[in-house]
């Protein structure tokens, strides 16, 4: 039977990535994407966690082009029984900072630029001491690290493993429930009769939260998180 389990993130440093850009500012949402969660827990390509992927894949050491290979990492983390889910802020204060660059142009025939005008930007951050939260559904225990990196400045934060007050229970539903907690539309629209959601968009697949659904479901207290869930990338992929 697989296990459930949830942990908290606190940031140490400001968290920064660009969720949406506005004119000159880079907005960072207080939500961490499960992708972004899987490579920075180490989870991708490990013999640790038996997620090791085809040398040509490989994410151990460097990365030969610059373009995501999600479904051959995530399929891997499938076959070891592993999902993360989104993590969504606790509790979470911002910060804007101010960024410039001069405007250095080098031209063949050393032509003089038009302006001499630093050019500027914004980025809106996560303040460090904000707390985030996700769930981890795995086939074994698995212990994760203490300490991560995250985000374009590789923040640090700390990952705190905090047990349930009360019973989990695993429970098919009749009738549809509501999971406050985000989740990837992908991996439960495929598996899950989905009756409405608020989206959040944010690359490179939008999230969605208060997902009204129906199926299996972990209940804890008033907490509801769909069971079945695996990364899928089409509609028919194979069962694994």
């Amino acid at each position: 039977m697989a296990i459930i389990s949830r942990y908290h993130l606190e940031l140490h440093d400001s968290l920064y990535y660009a969720t949406r850009e506005i004119g000159r500012l880079y907005e960072t949402e207080p939500i961490l994407h499960n992708y972004a969660l899987c490579y920075a827990l180490g989870l991708v390509d490990s013999d640790r966690y038996a997620t090791r992927v085809p040398e040509e894949n490989s994410y151990r050491y460097f990365c030969r082009e610059q373009v995501p290979q999600y479904e051959a990492h995530l399929t891997a983390l499938n076959q070891a029984g592993i999902y993360v889910t989104p993590a969504r802020s606790l509790s979470y204060t911002t910060q804007l900072n101010t960024w410039k660059y001069a405007d250095n142009r080098y031209h063949v025939e050393m032509a003089k630029t038009q302006k001499n005008i630093p050019s500027y930007g914004r980025n809106k951050e996560v303040s460090p001491e904000s707390i985030f939260e996700f769930f981890v559904i795995s086939s074994q225990p698995i212990k994760l690290p203490r300490w991560i990196r995250l985000g374009k400045w590789m923040s640090k934060a700390k990952v705190i493993e905090v047990p349930f007050s009360d019973e989990v229970k695993r429970i098919s539903s009749k009738e549809p429930f509501i999971c406050n907690h985000p989740l990837n539309p992908l991996d439960i629209m495929f598996t899950y009769p989905v009756f409405s959601y608020d989206t959040i968009n944010m690359p490179p697949v939008s999230l969605i939260q208060n997902v009204r659904l129906q199926g299996e479901c972990y209940s804890v207290g008033k907490l509801r998180i769909p069971a079945s869930m695996k990364y899928r990338f089409r509609p028919k992929d194979p069962e694994i």
